[in-house]
């Protein structure tokens, strides 16, 4: 028997429900079940309308709100969402030609992956946004910014660096100029660490620091670490992918809850893994009047080059079989990719592969976590790279026991070529398909796009991809990630505080070195 009639608040409309009661409590659904469980999975359990349910549970949070006195406290302190909307506040990469492409930047209130493989510059692009979000509108938000990181720590050395070298940024008055004091720090190195953090320090951190920018770095790292091992039993396999799918649709749905009900932007990194394109189908077998055909005119023209015809002297003419009572086979059909199938539909919404050429397709990229983690995400931005190769130069001396000795390889990567593209986003388009974005350099200074304007200057000038203006030598010369995250660690002195305590200790900073960054505990 059910405990709706006896948990049921003083006041409440009941009669307004009476068709549904009866029924419910003969389903034995507890007010807890109607409180907590989804509507839908509710109705059909008990057999009821979905509508009518909703409306009960509506009632019913507002009745025992009105009982504990909660209802006025209730009301929003805050812009709604819905006003939220009306005001755009994003922020900026710093460049003009990657805003341009963002129609302004990554914009608060929503979910935002930057995926893209080793050494496309994720990490950079999360470290200009830590410091563009202190940055007064249109550029930031005027607020603080959190970062945490799944694998190495805070990159305060890069961002001291962003701070000297990046012209709007060294410009800036001491009092508007961004700051490592305004960007908190944490560590995650486990799935479970990480959903405390995420459900109960995330939060208090938001209110506490005004933050506006909050970024995860990366996503899959303790997903991989978790479920992608050996599995000697299938079925323990699959069942470790249903739980870990269930894990990411808890974690969207956290994410997405927490940057609607605080206005802030939240952006993570994915890695991505290789994806191997179909086969091309084969061609068709010759259909039979074809074949027919063909050795006619061959067995013609063996006639013709004997010189005989059929008399005695001639060829014999070919006997003609007697002709088959079945058709020829029809030709199979040419294989084509289902238009709803998973690796038809993944080149629009993966950032890899919706270019019409078959060279495109012989590096294809997946961001991490499938289906399931993309189903979570309001914008997707990718990340691409491709090496730009010397010109051949072969070299041949003797070795020591005379033979010849091929040094290098003949061609080698000079540099590396970056690009960022929109996949998918609500609040602007989609790059075009088969394009690859914007280009973009990582310098000294940050992150540098190229219009289509540079773009026909540097194939005039020759090579002037590993030197910007004036000698400065791009800070990519990390083709890998280790080098992109050179400077990663936190420094000498470091301000602690507790999430929950609210405890901070006292700077020990040197003279002569870098504020540190927040560190979250």
């Amino acid at each position: 028997m059910s405990d709706l009639h006896h948990v049921l608040p003083e006041g409440f409309p009941a009669h307004h429900f009476a068709h549904l009661l009866p029924s419910l409590d003969r389903h034995r659904v507890t007010t807890t079940d109607i409180l907590t469980l989804d509507a839908a999975d509710l109705a059909k359990r008990a057999q009821v309308p979905v509508p009518e349910l909703r409306r009960l549970q509506r009632a019913l949070v507002t009745a025992l709100h009105a009982q504990l006195g909660l209802a006025e406290s209730l009301e929003p302190d805050r812009p709604t969402a819905g006003w939220r909307a009306t005001e755009w506040r994003a922020v900026s990469t710093l460049d003009e030609h990657l805003d341009a492409e963002l129609a302004g930047g990554l914009p608060a209130g929503y979910l935002t992956e930057i995926t893209g493989e080793s050494g496309a510059g994720k990490t950079q692009f999360l470290l200009t946004l830590l410091l563009a979000a202190q940055l007064p509108p249109p550029h930031g938000l005027s607020k603080s910014a959190l970062y945490i990181s799944t694998e190495a720590p805070l990159a305060t050395t890069r961002l001291t660096q962003l701070l000297q070298q990046h012209p709007r940024l060294s410009s800036l008055p001491a009092s508007t100029k961004p700051s490592l004091q305004r960007i908190l720090s944490i560590q995650t190195p486990d799935l479970e660490y990480q959903d405390h953090v995420l459900r109960y320090q995330l939060p208090v951190a938001i209110a506490r620091h005004d933050v506006g920018l909050v970024v995860l770095d990366s996503v899959a790292a303790n997903y991989r670490a978790e479920f992608e091992r050996p599995e000697h039993d299938r079925r323990a396999g699959v069942e470790a992918m249903a739980r870990r799918s269930a894990m990411l649709v808890e974690l969207g749905a956290l994410l997405r809850s927490v940057a609607r009900a605080h206005g802030v932007a939240v952006v993570v990194a994915n890695q991505v893994s290789d994806r191997f394109a179909a086969p091309p189908p084969p061609p068709p077998p010759p259909s039979a009047s074809a074949t027919t055909s063909r050795t006619a005119s061959h067995n013609s023209q063996s006639g013709g080059a004997g010189g005989g015809g059929p008399g005695p002297g001639g060829p014999r003419a070919p006997t003609p079989g007697p002709p088959s009572s079945q058709p020829a086979p029809p030709p199979p059909l040419a294989l084509s990719p289902e238009p709803l199938s998973l690796d038809h539909q993944q080149r629009w919404f993966t950032g890899w592969g919706d270019a019409r050429t078959t060279a495109a397709a012989t590096a294809l990229k997946t961001p991490a976590l499938g289906l399931v983690w993309t189903n979570q995400l309001a914008a997707r931005i990718a990340l691409l790279k491709a090496p730009v190769y010397s010109a051949p130069n072969p070299w041949v001396g003797l070795a020591a026991d005379g033979r010849e000795d091929w040094r290098g390889d003949g061609v080698e990567i000079r540099r590396w070529r970056r690009w960022m593209k929109v996949v998918f986003a609500p609040w602007t388009a989609a790059s075009e398909p088969g394009s690859k974005g914007v280009e973009f350099k990582i310098l000294g200074r940050g992150l540098v796009g190229r219009g289509p304007a540079d773009g026909a200057a540097e194939g005039k000038g020759g090579d002037g991809g590993d030197k910007a203006e004036g000698g400065e030598n791009i800070a990519s010369a990390m083709g890998d990630e280790g080098r992109e995250e050179e400077g990663k660690g936190a420094g000498t002195g470091q301000q602690v505080f507790e999430a929950e305590g609210g405890k901070h200790s006292t700077p020990d900073e040197e003279p002569g070195d870098a504020p540190d960054s927040q560190t979250m505990e």
